[in-house]
Formats: structure tokens, sequence, C-alpha cells
């Protein structure tokens, strides 16, 4: 291609065994150290401040310091949607690098995926704000209904609040797991935060997965689950 976007450089810069970790330990939305992250990705710090570098370059990570320690983020919504799609392409395919165990179902059923949920449950919202009139699909485009708008803000979410920043509210983002989507942007931030702040779910310590306790499962089903609505 000797013109438009250099999709083969992405490529090659996410491509890289030890950036894909640095990557993808990334997607739990937290902003990691370069230490952390040369644990991750299985190399020296030095190694890993070069891999970081080519990321910053390329505007896939973003850099902030704090005190004496620099940390590392993903750089935006955008970054992230990429990786979940790469995941989902990869294990659509078969391409899978480690068995399936209890950790993988706990991914499987309910993880951070950069800022919002994803997982078998964050499908279940997805789907049972679509099913219930909450949400409106329009090819790739999606959106809150009138009915959705008093639905959420019944539920805490300050969408007044969401408007002012730059961010989309609504986006759909292809789930890797199931294949299936499930909901990003400022909305589904704000949800699981929400999640977060009821005592529905936490995140377990140094893992993308978000542990739902059975009360908290059982109302997020309640009350976003369109085979089950709420009277």
């Amino acid at each position: 291609m000797k013109e438009g976007p250099d999709i083969a450089l992405l490529g090659s810069l996410i491509g890289d065994p030890a950036r894909a970790n640095m990557l993808t330990a990334l997607m739990s939305g937290k902003a990691l150290t370069a230490t952390e992250l040369a644990s991750e990705a299985g190399v020296t710090v030095q190694t890993a401040s070069s891999h970081l570098k080519k990321l910053q370059d390329a505007h896939l990570l973003r850099q902030r310091k704090q005190g004496r320690h620099r940390y590392f983020a993903l750089a935006d919504d955008d970054v992230g949607g990429v990786l979940e799609a790469m995941m989902g392409l990869a294990a659509g395919r078969g391409l899978i690098r480690t068995r399936t165990g209890p950790r993988d179902e706990a991914l499987r059923k309910a993880r951070v995926c950069y800022n919002h949920l994803a997982g078998d449950l964050g499908v279940t919202v997805y789907d049972g704000l679509i099913g219930r009139g909450y949400l409106a699909e329009k090819g790739e485009d999606v959106r809150l209904t009138r009915d959705g708008e008093e639905f959420m803000e019944a539920f805490g979410i300050d969408l007044a609040g969401l408007s002012r920043n730059r961010r989309p509210m609504c986006k759909s983002c292809l789930d890797w797991s199931s294949r299936r989507m499930h909901l990003a942007g400022s909305v589904g931030t704000a949800l699981l935060d929400r999640f977060y702040q009821l005592g529905w779910a936490s995140r377990l310590e140094g893992s993308r997965v978000v542990k739902f306790s059975p009360q908290g499962e059982g109302r997020l089903l309640a009350k976003f689950g369109f085979s089950a609505p709420e009277s």
C-alpha cells in the first residue's frame, strides 16, 4: 500500500509480543509504570522503555508524571476499541495463547475493557438496553432513546455532566469472548462506575476481572436483563 493509513506500521507496533503484552495489561484501564509493564512483557526495564517510546511516538499511549514516577496508559477509547476488536478476531479464529481455566472463565463472564464492562455480563447489559428500547442502533451508531435517558438518570447517571466531555456518549464495542457487542463510551464507563458505587461488583486486584457478588449479579440481571424486566 503506497498511500493512505499505514496499517502495516500499526500492525507491527501492536504485533510485537512484548508490546502486545504491555497493551493488553493497559486494557485494565489503570496507568502502569515502565517497571510494571516490563514485568508484564517479560523484558528488562531498558527494553520496555524502548518499546514504550515507539508506542508513544505512534500516539497509542499517553504518559503522565507523578513525583518521580512516570505512568503509561492507553491514549484513548479508540486504541482500546482496536485492541478489543483484535482480541475478538484472534479468539474467533482460535488463536488463543493459553488453555482455558478458572481465570479465563472469570474474564469471559465480566471484565474491564479499558474503562467499561465487557464479557458475558457486559453483553447482557447491552442486549437488555436494546431490548427494552433504551438504546437505538443505526448501522454502527448507537444512542440513548428518550426512555433510555430517563432510565439512566433514574439509575444515577449524570447525563448532563457526561455530555460536557469530548467522548462519545455511547459506542458499541465488539466483545472478544462472545463476539457480540457491549457498551462503551461515556455512558458505558459511568455504568461500570455505578455498579462499583452500588456495591454490586468490584475489581480483582491485579486483574481485569470484575467480580459481581451474587446479590449484585441478580440486581444487574433484574435491572438490565431483557428476559426478566422489572415491573
